[in-house]
This record gives structure tokens, sequence and C-alpha cells, in this order.
């Protein structure tokens, strides 16, 4: 007994090391996305299309060099290495940031965010549909409740006159969906350089959108830090912290941007949420923290199920 479980051990240590590391990442990249929302209420004259460019292309420029610093005489080749995987991950986050710029300026921080948490739920049925993952009737249940909150965030938006806004936003999880379901269907693999290409393609979007790219200094300084901090700093936190957690740990851990992302605007610059936001969001994010816990517990289950039979 005794020399089964010193052999375990290292193992075990080696497995607890990777989730702390991954429950590090997760955490850190939710509040550095969630300064997105207040940066772009400090913008001065700056379109959605000229934030998109620029926040795009300072983010790829910045991934590009870490790839080429971390690949050297491979870059071309990890680029290649994505394959097909690697295109759907880029196609998806580069479309989803687009939702995500314009829903920001075209509804409340609040409204918006809490709409793009509705991602794990689209996780769970796209999981289902590509990697035949089990949807249990909980799930199920969690999902049909966050489909309230939503609808109940839309009815705001239409009495509010932000309906295009809360569309748009729902276009966000829908790539984020699209994009974890992918990258854990990759495993191991390094998919840093896809993500460099999804900000190519948010950039020709910004760039197709835009009928000048003429910025003022602040308005550009604020659109690099976007790139740079928000955006690449995030998502290369998400990216890595994938490798190491469940789907739904990683959902519930990147709730941090949820949380702080309407409290920063709020206090900065005192963008109230409606109530109707609020119980909607309420319900979602209800929802979100309901289903990630059961995600967490089945694993733990599974993993007790596992350590018994040996």
């Amino acid at each position: 007994m005794t020399p089964s479980n010193d052999t375990h051990a290292p193992a075990a240590r080696i497995r607890h090391r990777r989730h702390a590391t991954g429950v590090a990442l997760v955490l850190i990249a939710g509040v550095v996305l969630s300064v997105a929302g207040i940066t772009l209420r400090h913008m001065e004259t700056a379109s959605g299309g000229q934030i998109l460019f620029y926040r795009s292309l300072a983010f790829s420029i910045v991934l590009a060099l870490y790839v080429a610093f971390r690949y050297r005489a491979r870059t071309v080749r990890a680029f290649v290495a994505v394959g097909r995987p690697g295109l759907v991950v880029a196609l998806s986050l580069g479309l989803g940031s687009a939702c995500y710029v314009f829903a920001l300026l075209l509804t409340t921080v609040a409204n918006a965010l809490f709409l793009i948490s509705s991602a794990p739920f689209m996780a769970a049925v796209l999981g289902w549909i590509v990697l035949r993952e089990r949807v249990g009737a909980a799930t199920w249940i969690t999902m049909t409740i966050a489909l309230a909150g939503i609808s109940i965030m839309i009815f705001n938006g239409i009495q509010s006159g932000r309906l295009l806004g809360n569309i748009v936003a729902l276009g966000t999880p829908v790539g984020f969906a699209i994009m974890l379901v992918t990258l854990r269907r990759a495993g191991d693999r390094d998919m840093i350089p896809s993500i460099c290409l999804a900000g190519l393609i948010g950039a020709g979007l910004g760039l197709a959108m835009s009928d000048s790219l003429v910025l003022s200094r602040h308005d550009l300084a604020l659109c690099l830090f976007l790139g740079v901090f928000q955006y690449a700093g995030g998502f290369v936190l998400i990216t890595l912290g994938a490798r190491y957690l469940p789907a739904a740990e990683v959902a519930l851990l990147s709730l941090t941007e949820i949380v702080l992302a309407p409290i920063w605007v709020w206090v900065g610059v005192g963008e109230v949420p409606a109530l109707l936001t609020l119980a909607g969001g309420g319900i979602v994010l209800s929802a979100v923290i309901a289903q990630a816990v059961m995600g967490l517990r089945s694993l733990a289950d599974g993993s007790d199920r596992r350590g018994s039979r040996r």
C-alpha cells in the first residue's frame, strides 16, 4: 500500500501544480479583461471600426513577437502546426472580438458582459454537438434559467433603445464557445499562433468599417493599451490556463471579468446598471456558477472513482 502511495505522490503533486497554475492564469486573465469597458468609456472621438483596427493590430503584433521569440527559426512552422483547428480558433475569436468591442459601445457594460457570460452554456451545447459530450438534465435546466435571464436583458434593451447592442453582444459568447471547445479538442497543441491570427481578422474587419484611421494621441494610446494589455494579455492567459483546467472551471474563474467590469464603469464614470439588467444578469450569473460548480463536482467524483479503482 505504501509503495503504491509513494508511486502516485509525484504524479499527484504535478497535477496539483498544473491545476494551481491554471487557476492563477485564468483569475488574472479575468482581471485583465475586465478593464475594456472603462477604457472604451474614456475614448474621445474614435469610432468602433478604428478601435477594433488598432486594438486588434496591436494584439497581433505582440503575439507575433512572442511566437517569434519562442520558436525563432521554427516560427513559420509554429503557425502551420495549428492546422484547421487553429483557423477555427482564429475566426471565432476574431469575429467574437469584433462583437465584443461594438457591444460595449452600443449598450451598457453590465448588459454586454452579463450576456457574454452565457458562453459556458453555448460551449456545453457545442461540445454536445461537436465532441459528443453528454449534457445532463441539470445542465439543460441551468441553460433554460440562463435563457430566461438573457430574455429579461433583451427586453430591457428593447425598452432602453439598446436592442442592437444586446444582439451584437450575443456574438461574443458564440465565438468564445467555439474557441473554448476547439482549444479543448486541440489538447496540448500550442494555439497561441492561431490567437495571433485572430487579431489580423479583427484588424481587417476594423479597416473595412473605417473611413479613416487618423486618431488623436489620446485615443490611439487607449487603443494600443487595449490591444497589448487587455486583449493580448487576457487571451494569452486564458489560452494557457485552458490547457490545465476543465472548461467548467475556466468558465467559473473567468467570471471575475463579468463581476469587475461593471464595477469599474460604475465607480469610474457613473454608469449605473438598470434594475432589469441587474435582475437578468443575476439570473445568468447564478446559472453559470451553478453549472460550473456541478461540472467541478462531476470531475471530482470521476477522479475519486478512478482513484478508488487503483
